[in-house]
């Protein structure tokens, strides 16, 4: 395997854990503490911890520590855009399933 599909591999090992892209559409909002993001998923410290860890690893997040806290931001921007597609793909997809079905579709909120 070529190292640019080994680096694509990791990125998409990594986004590959529900509970990961929980924490990585978190950070779309904008930059999290580790607290807040523990929180969000509902996990103890140290899964939440080794969710970042890989994230980071990958190359998708990065962290920066302040005093106690440690904050975590996106780093890999190309990520929004790629979940945006994946959502538009799965709304389009919800409506020619509705058409098909003779059902009036409805849009999700996203």
């Amino acid at each position: 395997m070529s190292h640019k599909n080994e680096l694509r591999s990791k990125v998409f090992k990594a986004l590959g854990h529900r509970s990961r892209i929980m924490l990585v559409d978190a950070l779309l909002q904008g930059e999290r503490c580790v607290c807040e993001l523990r929180q969000l998923v509902g996990a103890d410290m140290s899964t939440v911890s080794k969710h970042l860890s890989v994230l980071k690893d990958a190359g998708v997040v990065q962290d920066e520590k302040r005093g106690t806290n440690v904050y975590y931001s996106l780093r890999m921007e190309c990520v929004r855009g790629f979940l945006g597609c994946v959502d538009r793909f799965h709304a389009k997809q919800a409506e020619e399933q509705a058409r098909a079905l003779g059902v009036e579709p409805t849009i999700p909120s996203m």
